[in-house]
């Protein structure tokens, strides 16, 4: 774990609010609440911010929008809610949700309340302090986490309208082929190409299910000593899309290197020995949890996986250039732009290109 992320600390200065104000309303809306009550900040780098509410009885995350004008759809906390509130009842690993608030009097910015569920969270997907059979299970967990979701019947779950059903694919290299050009800074010929290719060769039989956007283990808590998932969290990428997207941009974890995730399961040589399932052995329990016979298509969502990164973070490099983003982080992701791009390429070659 990584003490720059785990935690909690003060509230900012920035993101402070009238917590006798939020005491009223957890008094009122929030079942079983009984004050008096502390607020801190958690550590993490969420977009949203948030807060963990300690009582006597019982602890309770606060994710809120951030104060200060925003982008129309960004920062959706009552979409998360909505997510938490449909899978909970399922018994699929999420807090349980207590209110959404929706009148920024309260606290400055629309806000939902849940449970804080206690466990552990993982920065180094190596999992370097545990033993093989303890990485194994953990691993296994997490496979089975994220077929589980692709499993709900989203439409019994209520989530009628939460994306759109169809197309999600061609969607998404359209949004991220346009975001490429507007920030586009050097001619890689590499992206060109995948910008044709990709969106003539989508393939065919594309199903809908719940998408979670951002699966890695880092984006869960873990049971304190069990290798169980207690809990799996933001949710503000999360959307009615394809499984195989979701699932291969969670593959990526295999593939990506160390300057790119911090710890890179890529270089562990004996990934059997160290307790790692092979990304052919994780793929193969994937397919087994929801029922497929293969996954065919694997070559050609990782080049769409690795094209949809090289965009997002050439849209990094375009702020860099328009003088938006002129850090020393944002400078080293746009300087990733190439090497994602030749990986994407590299796997739609194997795929057809």
């Amino acid at each position: 774990m990584s003490d720059a992320f785990t935690g909690t600390r003060d509230v900012k200065d920035a993101h402070r609010f009238d917590e006798a104000a939020l005491e009223a309303w957890m008094r009122k809306h929030v079942e079983g609440f009984e004050g008096p009550m502390t607020v801190a900040q958690f550590k993490g780098g969420q977009s949203n911010p948030t807060y963990r509410i300690a009582t006597p009885g019982q602890a309770y995350v606060l994710r809120r929008k951030p104060p200060g004008k925003l982008l129309k759809s960004a920062h959706a906390v009552d979409r998360e809610y909505r997510i938490i509130s449909a899978l909970h009842p399922l018994g699929f690993p999420v807090a349980k949700p207590f209110g959404l608030c929706e009148d920024e009097s309260v606290i400055g910015t629309m806000f939902y309340v849940m449970a804080c569920v206690e466990g552990r969270i993982y920065w180094d997907q190596t999992l370097p302090d545990l033993q093989p059979d303890e990485r194994r299970a953990i691993f296994h967990a997490q496979c089975d986490t994220l077929a589980a979701l692709h499993r709900v019947d989203w439409k019994a779950a209520g989530l009628e309208g939460y994306g759109k059903e169809g197309d999600y694919v061609a969607r998404q290299i359209h949004r991220w082929s346009g975001q490429y050009r507007a920030s586009e800074t050097e001619k890689l010929p590499k992206m060109d190409a995948l910008i044709e290719w990709l969106p003539q060769n989508i393939p065919p039989g594309e199903t809908t299910t719940i998408v979670h956007g951002d699966y890695r283990l880092d984006n869960m808590i873990l049971h304190p000593s069990e290798p169980r998932v207690l809990a799996v969290l933001d949710w503000e990428l999360s959307t009615l899309g394809d499984p195989l997207a979701d699932f291969t941009y969670h593959l990526m974890s295999w593939f990506l290197p160390a300057t790119h995730t911090g710890n890179a399961i890529r270089d562990i040589q004996d990934l059997n020995a160290h307790g790692i399932p092979t990304v052919e052995d994780y793929v193969a329990r994937y397919c087994e949890k929801t029922g497929r016979s293969g996954l065919p298509e694997y070559d050609y969502y990782l080049a769409y996986n690795g094209f949809r990164l090289a965009a997002i973070l050439q849209g990094i490099a375009g702020r860099v250039r328009d003088g938006t983003a002129a850090s020393d982080q944002a400078r080293a992701m746009a300087a990733r732009v190439p090497a994602l791009v030749d990986f994407a390429h590299g796997f739609a070659v194997k795929a057809g290109l």
